[in-house]
C-alpha cells in the first residue's frame, strides 16, 4: 500500500529528529520527499552535529519513496524561493508542506525570566521558529494550492490545550511554540477557499538524536534512561510522529482537522498506527494525568 504514491512533499527542517522521522514515513507511503536543512556531508550548521540531509534522503528512498536533499537556510528568502522554483520545475506540484524548521535547543535559557534571558539568543530562537515557517509558506503555498487537498503541517511542541494552561519554562520558548500553533489556525482560514488544510502537529516526548545523547543512551537501550527519569518510559521515536503526518496526508477527509492542534498520540488512536515497537504512547495525555494526580513531572523533559 502506497497511499501517497504520486504525491510530492517538502519537509523543511528534515536533518534530524521529527523532520527526519516524518520524511521517512512520507517516503514509506510512496511520496517523493524534498528534505531540507543546513547540515550536509561537507558543511555543518551551528548545531555542529553529525546528522545530514543526505542521510535523511537516503533513508526516505530506502523506505520506498524518493528522497531529494537540498541544502537550504529557511531564513534566506532567496534560497527558499529557489527551492520552490526547483520543485515546480522538477515535479510541477506540491501536495504536502511540513514546516519543521527549529534550531533553538541551544538558545533557550530554562527557568530564566525575560529580564535575565539573553535577548540575542531569545530573538534568534524566535526567528528560527517563526520567521522560517512564514518565509517557507510564503513561497511554497502558491504551488501547493494549485491542487485540492493540499496539506500544511506546522510542527510544534505541545498541544494548544497544554500550552494554554502551562508555562513552558521560558517566555521565548513559550512564545515560539504557541505562535506556531496559531500560525496553523491562521493558515487554515487562508487555505480553506482552495480546499487545502493546515494542522499544528506535536510529537510527545521524542527520542530524537539530541535527547538520546542527553541521557547517554541509544535507541537500542533507551529504557535504561528510565532509571534516571521514570517519565521517559512514555517517550516515542521520531517515526511515530512521522506516521501521524503520513496518516494525515493520506486522509481524503483531512480537512476535518483544519486549524486544529493535534498530537501523535491522539492521531494514533484515530488512525490506528503504532510506534516501531508496537506501542501507542500518548505523552500529553499522560502528562496531564500525572499533574492531576499531583505527582512530580520533569516538565523540561517534554521539550
Amino acid at each position: 500500500m502506497k497511499p501517497l504514491k504520486g504525491k510530492v512533499a517538502l519537509v523543511a527542517g528534515a536533518t534530524r529528529g521529527a523532520g527526519r522521522g516524518i520524511a521517512i514515513e512520507l517516503g514509506a507511503a510512496g511520496a517523493a520527499v524534498y528534505v531540507t536543512g543546513r547540515t550536509t556531508r561537507t558543511q555543518r550548521s551551528e548545531y555542529n552535529r553529525p546528522e545530514t540531509i543526505e542521510e535523511t534522503a537516503e533513508l526516505v528512498s530506502h523506505a520506498g519513496g524518493r528522497g531529494i536533499a537540498v541544502q537550504v537556510d529557511h531564513l534566506d528568502p532567496g534560497q527558499v524561493g529557489a527551492l520552490i522554483a526547483r520543485i515546480e520545475k522538477e515535479q510541477g506540484r506540491l501536495d504536502i508542506l511540513v514546516n519543521d524548521i527549529w534550531g533553538g535547543e541551544n538558545l533557550a535559557e530554562w527557568n530564566v525570566p525575560v529580564w535575565e534571558h539573553s535577548l540575542e539568543a531569545g530573538f534568534r530562537m524566535l526567528r528560527l521558529a517563526i520567521d522560517t515557517h512564514i518565509i517557507t509558506s510564503h513561497f511554497a503555498l502558491p504551488l501547493l494550492i494549485r491542487n485540492n487537498n493540499g496539506l500544511v503541517i506546522e510542527m510544534t511542541d505541545g498541544t494548544a490545550e497544554y500550552n494554554d494552561n502551562n508555562y513552558r519554562l521560558s517566555l521565548f520558548y513559550d512564545l515560539a511554540k504557541t505562535s506556531v500553533i496559531r500560525m496553523a489556525k491562521s493558515l487554515a482560514h487562508e487555505l480553506l477557499p482552495y480546499k487545502c488544510s493546515a494542522v499544528a502537529l506535536t510529537p510527545g516526548w521524542m527520542r530524537s538524536e539530541i535527547m538520546l545523547d542527553h541521557y547517554g543512551v541509544s535507541e537500542e537501550n533507551w529504557r535504561d534512561a528510565a532509571v534516571k527519569e521514570p517519565h521517559f518510559i512514555i517517550s516515542e521515536t521520531p517515526r511515530f510522529v512521522g506516521r501521524a503526518a503520513a496518516a494525515l496526508a493520506a486522509d481524503p477527509e483531512v480537512n476535518r482537522w483544519n486549524g486544529q492542534s493535534v498530537s501523535s498520540g491522539k492521531l494514533a488512536q484515530e488512525y490506528g498506527f503504532y510506534d516501531l515497537d508496537g506501542s501507542q504512547p500518548d505523552c500529553w495525555r499522560y502528562l496531564v494525568e500525572v499533574q492531576e494526580a499531583g505527582k512530580p513531572a520533569n516538565a523540561s523533559g517534554y521539550r
